[in-house]
């Protein structure tokens, strides 16, 4: 443990800001409170024109919200209904800082995401079994398999650790998803991804692993052998005991279906079609790989359907906007046509969906786009919610981990959320409100020959590509080990508030449905 020596005296503590203070804050800096520092320019009406809402300086307006939310909450009746349906949408990365952020990008600090307005709120902890800050893979053994594991793994317990194929092999260490809990109960399941559908997240939906990365046979067989017989994730998605019987699975990721022979990009080496296959075996099962064909599938007379839009992650929504060659549908587009297939069924379904792609962009520093993913899941949850009934489908909205992204300074109401804070920092130069911990961005923000940051408004162009500023130079910025939100809306949401652990979220969610092998509000 690591142990400080405090200063007692207070004369000591006053001479020490005062040193402090006057060797690295500049003098036009106000000394009086260097942690709020004064803004020099005084705010104009104007400036706050689009921030401000009408009659935010009267106490009034605040005391009428106040008891407006409060009679919100009291009007809020308890639903402890069965939950025919359920659905879990997952921001993959999407820490309550990007929440923030992405309210000013909508339109305002008082705005609300769609799943901001559901009636119950909790945070969860991320933790794995053996890190603190985890990955998308254990993390989706957590919220969709109940058990927490090791970071890496995917639908295994922690007897598995990363990249152990002999005890990936051991059937005993396989734990079972929210998915197969349903369809055990005669209900239907899919998924839905803006990443590979053999990505870390929508994986935990179907699949056994030891390593993440293991999503095609070239990369068991390099990990395990050249005659091994564990099947890679994508064999999994087609013939495992639950992809095989998933009703709808839409996302990217077509690499890992297919040999070059068939697909140019294709990654396997058994010289197998796994798409071909897969439309061989029923003549109902479907297959789609633009947004046209999906847009034109009929729900009632398609059974299970497969859609595969790219060769690895879909395009970001900005990309797409600026392509006009674009073919993949959004993320909302693609939920709606799940629900509308599952909502075919008569026992009801379990639906998973994945905002993939805030998380993406988020390792890379582009703050932009991050946000832009943000919004295109609060789309995808506020159509979820209007197609179904709150009565009887159980929404839950959720993060797998944060990012090190940070939402800082103090920059006047409605100004360009990606711009700079209004007081320069201690080197005289600006800082901008937006920026990350760790990432690739560092040498690009920071002169390493001259030891000195680059001015970042000198960097920054308004592209949505471009990345943020980050403080310690990686490769790849880092997950954030915060708790992470969860908002509940539907029968037994009220269950969702509170801290706890991660992996309580499928369990509540199968009380709700009367499924699984756990509690079930059916009994």
């Amino acid at each position: 443990m690591w142990s400080f020596k405090l200063l007692t005296s207070p004369a000591l503590l006053l001479l020490a800001v005062a040193l402090a203070q006057s060797a690295v804050v500049p003098a036009r800096i106000p000394m009086e409170d260097t942690m709020h520092p004064d803004l020099s320019a005084p705010a104009t009406k104007s400036a706050f024109r689009s921030g401000q809402v009408e009659g935010e300086d009267t106490q009034e307006y605040w005391l009428s919200l106040s008891k407006q939310h409060i009679r919100e909450k009291l009007n809020f009746v308890r639903n402890t209904k069965k939950a025919k349906n359920i659905i879990l949408f997952l921001g993959d990365g999407m820490g309550l800082a990007t929440l923030a952020a992405a309210r000013s990008y909508i339109g305002g600090e008082s705005e609300k995401l769609s799943f901001e307005q559901f009636p119950y709120t909790g945070l969860s902890k991320t933790y794995s079994v053996d890190k603190i800050v985890p990955d998308s893979a254990c993390t989706s053994t957590s919220y969709l398999c109940g058990v927490k594991a090791n970071y890496g793994t995917i639908g295994v317990n922690a007897n598995v650790k990363r990249g152990d194929c002999a005890a990936m092999a051991e059937e005993n260490n396989h734990v079972f998803s929210l998915g197969k809990w349903a369809m055990d109960a005669g209900k239907a399941a899919g998924l839905v991804t803006t990443t590979r559908v053999t990505h870390a997240s929508p994986s935990g939906v179907y699949a056994h692993t030891a390593d993440r990365e293991w999503e095609n046979d070239a990369l068991i067989k390099e990990a395990c052998g050249a005659d091994t017989t564990l099947p890679d994730i994508a064999l999994q998605l087609i013939y495992g005991e639950v992809g095989s019987k998933l009703r709808v699975m839409l996302g990217g990721g077509k690499r890992n279906f297919y040999d070059p022979a068939s697909y140019e990009k294709g990654r396997r080496t058994d010289g197998r079609n796994l798409v071909e296959e897969f439309q061989q075996l029923d003549p109902n099962n479907v297959f789609v790989k633009n947004q046209k064909k999906l847009l034109k599938v009929n729900a009632t007379e398609t059974g299970r359907l497969l859609g595969l839009f790219s060769g690895s992650h879909m395009d970001y929504h900005l990309e797409a906007l600026d392509n006009p060659d674009n073919n993949e549908p959004t993320l909302e587009e693609m939920t709606q046509k799940a629900l509308e297939i599952l909502q075919t069924e008569q026992n009801g379904y379990f639906l998973f969906v994945e905002g993939g792609k805030i998380d993406i962009s988020h390792h890379d520093t582009m703050a932009r786009i991050a946000l832009d993913e943000t919004a295109e899941l609060s789309k995808a949850v506020a159509l979820a919610r209007k197609m179904t009934s709150e009565e009887d489908t159980l929404i839950v909205v959720t993060s797998d981990h944060s990012h090190t992204f940070s939402l800082a300074g103090y920059q006047k109401r409605g100004s360009d959320i990606f711009g700079a804070a209004e007081s320069n920092a201690a080197d005289g130069l600006p800082y901008i409100g937006l920026s990350y911990a760790n990432g690739m961005s560092y040498e690009k923000f920071y002169d390493t020959v001259e030891h000195k940051r680059v001015d970042p408004t000198s960097q920054l162009t308004g592209d949505f590509w471009e990345p943020f500023p980050a403080m310690a130079p990686l490769v790849s910025e880092t997950h954030g080990g915060e708790d992470v939100g969860v908002f509940a809306s539907g029968p037994w949401s009220h269950l969702f508030t509170g801290v706890y652990e991660q992996n309580a979220i499928p369990h509540m969610m199968a009380y709700a449905a009367c499924v699984g092998s756990g509690l079930k509000a059916c009994d």
